[in-house]
């Protein structure tokens, strides 16, 4: 073999190597951190090592850019992630996310309507952002509705809020009067939209917004807040830890979140095989325990103890008043109404 060729074969090789390489990549899931992550971990990370092999998981507060620029750039280091359904909306229709192959997952026949989300998502928990506050420091009198929270005589402090459009627009209507069912009637107008926003400058200046579903739990316990909105599961969880918390269900809003697999991830199959274990009815129940947020499996809830049941969003006495997030709403307005709540926000 002559120097040219001995080289040229030991250019290929060596970029054979780096490709297989890249190809071994462990899967990489991305979640929204804190006690769901946590409960993840328990209930799916680990089956899936156990069945598959590695998986390494990241967390991130549900911001596309950062995917769209690996996917645009053909670099892509994230494999599957857990998303909210306007947002896995919008990347799917943008190519950002893959095309789910139904086939691959199985019969979703066990599968909760609102699980399948669209040709790209896969439920994942039915969770709910509620009103919760401390009862070790307001006692037997504290907050019941969305309008005490906006009561400031008689809860003098900082209000935690979430710093986006979403559910933040709806907890303002509800606040002002607006009954639970009538919510995105009145929200899907000019008129209702500007009610939204008049509603919030009223505390704007009490507001402490939180971006990362962990903060809520942690502001109340320091006292650095008098009440929060905040995610169903991560309250629960603190509860569970010990922290005097109460949640007001009255006026929850809940939906669902959706695994995607990103566009162009060299792990499509061991990204599928992370589905499946993700809708399996077992883990499901698992999660439940775990962090109390709804199932998407049917044949989840008979698994789960009834304790466990009466945390979740759905059991019946939670759901009174419950407002039923449009996703459809924000996959059309989210951009146009999250551009004013930012310029608002930050005014």
């Amino acid at each position: 073999m002559t120097r040219l060729t001995r080289a040229t074969a030991l250019l290929v090789a060596a970029t054979a190597l780096s490709g297989n390489a890249a190809l071994a990549r462990d899967l990489t899931v991305v979640s929204f951190g804190g006690a769901l992550q946590d409960a993840q971990r328990e209930a799916l990370f680990k089956p899936f090592i156990a069945q598959y092999g590695p998986l390494t998981d990241e967390a991130y507060n549900g911001e596309l850019a950062k995917i769209k620029a690996m996917v645009e750039a053909g670099d892509v280091t994230w494999d599957v992630v857990q998303m909210e359904a306007p947002e896995l909306e919008n990347a799917c229709s943008d190519g950002t996310v893959e095309r789910l192959d139904w086939d691959k997952l199985g019969s979703t026949k066990d599968i909760i309507p609102a699980a399948v989300m669209g040709d790209c998502g896969l439920g994942s928990i039915l969770y709910s952002v509620v009103l919760a506050y401390d009862h070790a420091k307001l006692g037997d009198d504290g907050p019941t509705t969305w309008a005490d929270f906006w009561n400031t005589e008689k809860w003098p402090g900082k209000r935690g809020l979430r710093k986006s459009a979403k559910f933040t627009l709806e907890i303002a209507l509800l606040a002002d009067g607006v009954a639970p069912d009538e919510v995105y009637e009145v929200l899907g107008t000019p008129e209702g939209v500007d009610r939204a926003f008049a509603k919030l400058n009223e505390i704007k200046g009490n507001i402490q917004w939180w971006e990362s579903g962990a903060q809520p739990p942690q502001w109340l316990a320091a006292g650095d807040v008098v009440m929060s909105s905040a995610y169903n599961g991560r309250v629960s969880t603190a509860i569970k830890e010990g922290q005097d918390f109460r949640i007001v269900w009255d006026g929850q809003v809940y939906t669902v979140d959706g695994w995607a697999i990103i566009k162009g991830t060299p792990n499509l199959d061991s990204a599928y095989d992370f589905l499946k274990i993700t809708v399996d009815p077992k883990n499901q129940a698992v999660l439940s325990t775990a962090i109390p947020y709804g199932t998407s499996n049917v044949n989840a809830p008979s698994l789960v103890s009834p304790e466990v049941l009466a945390w979740l969003p759905t059991a019946p006495d939670n759901m009174k008043g419950a407002v039923h997030q449009d996703d459809s709403f924000w996959i059309d307005n989210i951009e146009e109404l999250n551009e004013r709540f930012n310029n608002w926000a930050s005014n």
